[in-house]
C-alpha cells in the first residue's frame, strides 16, 4: 500500500480540500509554493507513464478537479494563476509511486522549472 493509499484510507492524517468518488486532494506536507495541493486518483496508478487508455476519463477528471480547486481558492485567474505538475520516474522528480497532480500557486513560478 502506498503512502497516498494510506492517506486516502485515513490511516495517515492530511488536510483535505476536495474529495469525490474518483479523487481526493489535500495540502502537501512539504510545500514548494505558498499553495501546494496534491490531487490524487483513488485508483492506484503508479505513474502517468503507466496509465492506460482505460484511464483517460480519470486523467481528465484530475485536471477538471484541479481547475475547481483553483477557483475555490481564488487562483484561477489570468492575474493570479497556478501551475500543474505531474512527475514521472526518479529523474522526473517522482517521490511516491502513485500518480498525482501538484497544484502550485501563491508566488511567481519561474520558467523553465527545475
Amino acid at each position: 500500500m502506498t503512502l497516498f493509499e494510506k492517506i486516502i484510507a485515513r490511516e495517515i492524517p492530511a488536510k483535505f480540500v476536495y474529495e469525490d468518488e474518483l479523487a481526493v486532494a489535500f495540502h502537501d506536507i512539504s510545500p514548494q509554493a505558498p499553495t501546494h495541493i496534491l490531487i490524487i486518483p483513488r485508483k492506484p496508478i503508479p505513474r502517468v507513464g503507466e496509465a492506460g487508455v482505460e484511464d483517460s476519463a480519470l486523467l481528465g477528471h484530475l485536471l477538471i478537479v484541479a481547475g475547481k480547486i483553483a477557483s475555490a481558492i481564488g487562483v484561477n485567474s489570468t492575474d493570479e494563476g497556478f501551475r500543474l505538475v505531474i512527475n514521472n520516474g526518479r529523474n522526473g522528480g517522482e517521490a511516491v509511486p502513485h500518480l498525482h497532480v501538484h497544484l502550485l500557486a501563491g508566488r511567481p513560478l519561474a520558467w523553465p522549472p527545475g
